[in-house]
């Protein structure tokens, strides 16, 4: 992602509150634009909450890409992933956050406070950006995942209007 106009999202609990805000500064330094979704402080916080607005606003096109972090990543990966046409990855290491990207176009990744350090995270998030979707072989698993994400909101739809089959 070397288009450094368009605009990085990103939002943590308050578990992530630290590292999501080093993150921020760090993509910042680097030259991004970046929209912070909270939160600002300590003060406890549903990551359901943030996780969804992050996703959100990927999924209706107006981030390319989001960093959610809490304090395993695992939480806020379950949240953005109920998403439709969200697709997220929990990073740990440099070979996840390269592939999220490169095999599963993942707009968004996550991270645990309790799990990365801050040196480690501005690592995976330098290969992450520096990474595209590569297709061949991925391309078609990329649009299974996205017919499903079709498939059961169309069911979802369908039940909430009381035609569902």
């Amino acid at each position: 992602m070397a288009d450094k106009s368009k605009i990085i999202v990103v939002g943590s609990d308050h578990y992530g509150l630290p590292l999501k805000n080093a993150v921020r500064d760090y993509l910042r330094s680097l030259g991004y634009q970046v929209d912070d979704f909270g939160v600002e402080s300590d003060a406890p916080v549903d990551y359901p909450d943030i996780g969804a607005m992050v996703a959100e606003s990927v999924a209706a096109g107006k981030y390319d890409r989001g960093v959610l972090v809490c304090g395993t990543g695992a939480g806020m990966a379950i949240v953005a992933n109920k998403v439709p046409g969200v697709r997220a990855v929990s990073v740990q290491d440099p070979y996840t956050a390269e592939r999220a990207r490169a095999s599963n176009n993942a707009q968004i990744i996550t991270m645990g406070s309790q799990i990365i350090g801050v040196e480690v995270a501005k690592k995976l998030i330098d290969i992450w950006l520096e990474s595209e979707f590569q297709g061949g072989r991925s391309a078609p698993k990329v649009n299974k995942i996205n017919e499903l994400d079709e498939k059961y909101r169309k069911q979802r739809e369908a039940e909430r209007s009381g035609s569902a089959c």
